[in-house]
């Protein structure tokens, strides 16, 4: 199996696949490779990078609390926070971080509270083949916590990325599992003891594959469980210190420069 993050890692910048990129990903599962989109992307942002791969099997989303397939666009499986987890993590966080803004991915829904602002579009009302996209809600902290969610987020606004997360972390940190993907104060919580690892050690063992022939390669804090745990793991050029820490191996190329091609071709020769 051959695991990969897709943003900052089988991605490029601007979102879009290489050809080489898509004919890497071919030729692997032409040579019998469970290719594997692991990201913390829910799955409304997942269509659109089936249509540019041509990969249509089963995604691990939202950083391991749900898989999705890609072909049918249907949640297979979900561990979603339960409504009293977050009505108690929020309500800590709000308490010792005044400043912090929430909002919820309740797995194809997405939610927020006044303020909240993300480092992307949040409110596109198509995707780019012009599909319609649920759209989003904003309403006050209390509405959003009456139902479960696979994901809450949170951004700390002007503080530092691993300052926050790390703050974030000593808080609730026993409770739920905290983490980040981006290079901003934004902290992305799951259910406590669901990771990509975790999403992906389910997904291998419904394939019948053991863990030391699964391959993953990622770029940030929450690719580190997925890395720790594959039997071969890699970082790109551009990753986080602490997903090169993880990784087995650091790749010389970036996100932008094909790594993941680059690595598939290795892998296969």
């Amino acid at each position: 199996m051959l695991a990969t993050d897709l943003d900052g890692t089988l991605l490029r910048s601007d979102s879009t696949v290489s050809d080489a990129t898509r004919r890497a990903l071919a030729e692997a599962e032409r040579r019998g490779f469970v290719v594997a989109f692991v990201t913390g992307r829910p799955p409304r942002w997942l269509h659109e990078v089936a249509l540019e791969t041509g990969h249509t099997g089963i995604a691990v989303g939202a950083n391991g609390a749900l898989s999705y397939d890609l072909h049918t666009e249907t949640i297979i499986d979900s561990h979603p926070l339960t409504a009293d987890i977050l009505a108690e993590v929020t309500a800590v966080l709000r308490e010792k971080i005044p400043e912090i803004r929430f909002a919820m991915e309740y797995g194809h829904d997405f939610a927020y509270e006044a303020e909240y602002t993300h480092d992307w579009d949040i409110l596109p009302s198509t995707d780019r083949q012009g599909r319609q996209l649920p759209e989003a809600t904003e309403a006050e902290l209390e509405a959003l916590l009456d139902k479960p969610a696979v994901k809450l987020l949170g951004k700390g606004r002007e503080m530092d990325p691993d300052e926050f997360m790390g703050l974030v972390e000593e808080l609730v940190g026993e409770t739920v599992t905290v983490t980040r993907s981006g290079h901003s104060a934004l902290v992305e919580i799951s259910a406590a003891g669901i990771t990509k690892a975790s999403g992906l050690a389910a997904l291998a063992a419904s394939r019948g594959i053991d863990r030391h022939e699964v391959a993953a390669v990622g770029d940030m804090p929450n690719d580190v469980p997925m890395l720790e745990w594959a039997g071969a793991s890699y970082a790109v050029a551009n990753a986080h210190p602490s997903a090169r820490r993880a990784a087995g191996t650091v790749l010389q190329r970036t996100n932008e420069q094909d790594a993941v091609a680059h690595l598939i071709w290795s892998i296969l020769s």
